[in-house]
């Protein structure tokens, strides 16, 4: 048997971000995970919310042999095979790989937009908007700084050593990312504190309701 890596934050927050998600989403439907990592989150996901075929992806080819040895020891039917998935890329997944359906009614993307280059959260909002089914959600977790609401000591000193790893890296302003979303035709539409200074943030497609407001 493979030994499988595992990250204790994954193993930490999973639990809260799946009640969340118990709350957002309905009975079932189609979700694609970007950057699946570990595929501690999937997994877990899949087993509680079995009316859901979920599809993982990932941007190496270790990675997906890591989250295909993970789905295995899981013995979990709804789980597709995962997929390379380069979000800079013009076309989701990379060629060679095909999606079961052309539109997915939620995209779940965690810890990647502060550990990847800025350019990475255009092209999440722009590939989220062609691949969305029209009452979609695109849901975003991790660390975030907010106008007006005082960022954490553990925040701050995160930020910092992200930056210091690497300057394309670092904590990114909420503000800035609506920007993003919006000129991809999303906005967000819910927002929700989770534990460890972690927020939880809904991006719905402009037009199912006409505006941008942000509910709490």
């Amino acid at each position: 048997m493979m030994d499988l890596p595992c990250s204790p934050a994954a193993e930490r927050n999973k639990g809260p971000i799946l009640e969340r998600l118990i709350q957002t989403l309905p009975a079932q439907g189609h979700a694609l995970e970007i950057a699946s990592g570990t595929g501690q989150h999937i997994t877990w996901f899949a087993a509680a919310l079995s009316g859901w075929t979920w599809q993982p992806s990932d941007t190496t080819a270790d990675g997906l042999a890591f989250i295909a040895a993970r789905i295995a020891q899981s013995n979990l039917t709804n789980i597709r095979d995962p997929l390379l998935l380069d979000v800079l890329s013009p076309q989701w997944p990379e060629p060679g790989g095909q999606f079961e359906t052309p539109r997915f009614d939620a995209i779940y993307c965690a810890n990647m937009l502060h550990i990847a280059p800025w350019a990475t959260c255009a092209a999440l909002m722009q590939g989220s908007a062609r691949h969305l089914a029209p009452d979609g959600v695109l849901i975003t977790y991790g660390p975030y700084l907010e106008d007006g609401v005082p960022t954490s000591a553990g925040n701050i000193e995160f930020d910092a050593s992200l930056r210091a790893s690497n300057p394309a890296w670092g904590i990114r302003y909420r503000n800035d990312v609506e920007q993003e979303a919006a000129r991809a035709g999303l906005h967000l539409s819910a927002r929700h504190a989770m534990p460890a200074n972690n927020l939880l943030l809904e991006w719905s497609i402009n037009y199912r309701n006409g505006d941008s407001r942000v509910c709490s």
